[in-house]
């Protein structure tokens, strides 16, 4: 059965006005793609970017009622969110905080009301945030709060390998305390739900590693494994997850075992990120897991000092734009439609 081709919206946010978000936006709108970009941006703040850049760009106002339109190369639909004062490359400014962080919020709130089938974001600088008397974590704990969901996963991915974590940004001798039955059930069953429902794998294999050093070797390198990870893994699998392990972290990150997984559970942020970042620093997407809606963001941060020199790679940009069409064509391949191939 045939169905009609749809066309995708993206809403890309800048981030920080003073890194290279704008620029980067400015490069892949260079670029064919196969869907409708819609910067959520203040339009002279990129026209600016292209002139430093020395790429051509027009900007066009967005109107919510009106059809979607495959990308024109060079020019950017924009959803406008002025910024109060021009921003200064590689200069932070608190005064431009409230003008990004509307930007994020209108970009969340188009996807949760359907306007916007995904939300790409380039990086936030969160020190001028806080500094501007904002409590702000980061990208992924707003997007929580904003979509009131109790729970979500980071998960990156590159080059087919995708990692996500039980826990993020912890100090590390908070780790151990933080890895609970309770947050393991959740992380696991958002984890297999959204490799199931936002990319198409009918039953996921997810292997998870131990915490401790060769998984806790019997209980002689700690007991987390015996007496936490093990039974949850246990009771999830009566409820139909696969998932092996736990295993040593410094073995399961090998050939033979990721040609296996669709995804790995590592249990903090500097145990699974490096394998990752090693295999394609640049060109790896965070995605983040258990949203109502998709998103995706760049690997890097907002590198001041590149900022409106051209010297910024958009790889991760691009490639998080590539894998939010792929997750929004497998959504639709579920409900019955199909989006263009990308």
């Amino acid at each position: 059965m045939s169905h009609p081709h749809i066309i995708s919206r993206l809403a890309l946010t800048p981030g920080e006005p003073a890194g290279i978000g704008p620029d980067l936006l400015v490069q892949i709108a260079q670029e064919s793609w196969p869907a409708q970009l819609i910067a959520i941006s203040d339009s002279a703040m990129l026209l600016r970017a292209a002139a430093r850049l020395k790429l051509p760009l027009s900007c066009s106002a967005w109107q919510p009622n009106s059809p979607a339109s495959e990308h024109t190369p060079g020019h950017l639909w924009v959803c406008e969110t002025p910024l109060p004062e021009q921003e200064q490359p590689g200069q932070l400014n608190t005064a431009l905080v409230p003008a990004v962080l509307a930007s994020l919020t209108r970009a969340c709130d188009g996807c949760l009301d359907g306007g916007f089938d995904a939300l790409i974001t380039a990086p936030l600088h969160k020190a001028v945030i806080n500094d501007a008397g904002i409590a702000f974590s980061g990208h992924t704990e707003f997007l929580q709060e904003r979509c009131g969901v109790e729970r979500v996963v980071m998960m990156l991915t590159c080059l087919g390998l995708r990692v996500a974590l039980a826990t993020t940004h912890l100090p590390l001798r908070d780790v151990a305390d933080a890895i609970t039955p309770t947050r393991l059930k959740q992380v696991l069953r958002i984890l297999h739900a959204d490799l199931r429902d936002k990319f198409g794998i009918a039953q996921p294999r997810i292997y998870v590693t131990g915490l401790n050093p060769h998984a806790g070797e019997g209980g002689h390198l700690g007991r987390e494994e015996i007496e936490i990870i093990e039974p949850t893994l246990a009771a999830l699998r009566e409820e139909g997850l696969s998932l092996i392990g736990p295993l040593p972290a410094d073995t399961l990150f090998t050939p033979q075992h990721l040609q296996q997984a669709d995804a790995v559970l590592a249990m903090y942020h500097d145990q699974g990120l490096p394998v990752l970042k090693h295999a394609g620093f640049g060109n790896a997407v965070n995605i983040t897991l258990g949203l109502p809606i998709i998103r995706t963001s760049v690997d890097h941060g907002t590198a001041l000092t590149l900022a409106g020199t051209g010297l910024a790679n958009a790889g991760s940009l691009k490639a998080a734009i590539h894998e939010a069409l792929a997750m929004i064509n497998a959504r639709r391949s579920l409900l019955g439609t199909q989006d263009l191939l990308v």
